[in-house]
């Protein structure tokens, strides 16, 4: 049997998460990625400059970001391997803030125990905290569509594809999944201002969760005992030839009409729904994905495991 790394690293976060205060002096590894981003995208991303040049800029970036953090994790595992017997504990230390298991259902949990309390301008604030698009008039049900959303596609960026990329690459593996989907979710949309800077960086991202993104919706399939019919049926509604796997899965799996049209920045884009629920999304709807999610988190611990023993 092999060490449980990836076992222990998601055991350690869901009970601890990252915590405040060790937020608060050393900050996380994701705003070290965002920083580097954001620097480049200031001085390489000028309007001024070419389309081809602003691609190339930002294919660039997404070289220097897999070999800088790449070969920073791959020092640290070795580092590790050094230890002893026991340096498989520090990896699996060094793996816990790659994955999002407690951060995520704390984050959805704030927006249910706000819409129980019926307060619905706190439960957009906290929707706000984990969704992009525009919050402020949104109603019960659409706050809490899209805390549901968010819960379901975040599975797979938070918790299932970086979990696939450990068990894949060990500590490089995983961080630097962790360090293109950062630079996705900052430059990689359609808006003019990113279309070429963040090709790059959709488009890795993109390939890297092409597998977990699939596996991710049949699991939440498998532990939400349904969905399949939605999720083979709606999971290329989506923009993201990605996300809807999820989506459709949770869609189905609760019997929900997930998506359709948003707002962002105030314009309303006309996406087409997944699910074929025909009532309103409510907190206790929030709850039921909650525990469907946490069923989902532990047949990954189940995963993690099995392969510590194969191997």
């Amino acid at each position: 049997m092999a060490e449980p790394v990836a076992l222990v690293a998601l055991a350690v976060e869901a009970a601890v998460g990252w915590p405040a205060g060790l937020y608060a002096r050393i900050g996380h590894p994701v705003g070290a990625f965002a920083a580097i981003i954001s620097g480049c995208e200031t001085r390489l991303n000028r309007p001024s400059r070419p389309f081809a040049a602003r691609r190339m800029a930002g294919v660039g970036v997404v070289l220097v970001l897999t070999v800088l953090v790449g070969g920073t994790a791959f020092g640290l595992q070795r580092g590790s391997a050094m230890l002893g017997e026991w340096g498989w504990v520090a990896c699996a230390l060094l793996a816990v803030p790659g994955l999002a298991q407690r951060s995520l259902f704390d984050h959805v949990r704030a927006v249910q125990i706000a819409l129980l309390n019926g307060d619905l301008k706190r439960a957009r604030g906290a929707v706000a905290m984990i969704v992009g698009r525009d919050t402020r008039t949104l109603d019960t049900a659409g706050v809490a569509r899209a805390a549901i959303e968010s819960l379901a596609e975040s599975f797979c960026d938070g918790v299932a594809a970086p979990l696939f990329w450990l068990l894949v690459g060990g500590l490089p593996g995983l961080w630097v999944y962790k360090a293109i989907n950062t630079a996705d979710s900052l430059i990689g949309h359609r808006e003019p201002r990113w279309r070429a800077f963040g090709w790059a960086a959709a488009r890795t991202d993109d390939a890297l969760n092409l597998i977990p993104a699939r596996l991710a919706g049949v699991l939440l399939c498998l532990v939400g005992a349904g969905g399949w019919r939605t999720l083979w049926r709606d999971a290329g509604k989506h923009a993201s030839p990605n996300a809807g796997w999820t989506e459709a899965a949770m869609a189905g799996a609760l019997g929900l009409s997930l998506a359709g049209p948003i707002a962002y920045d105030n314009v309303v884009a006309a996406k087409p729904w997944i699910g074929d629920g025909r009532r309103d999304a409510d907190a206790g709807d929030i709850g039921h994905a909650l525990a469907l999610y946490v069923r989902a988190c532990l047949a990954l611990w189940l995963v993690a495991g099995v392969v510590a023993w194969a191997l």
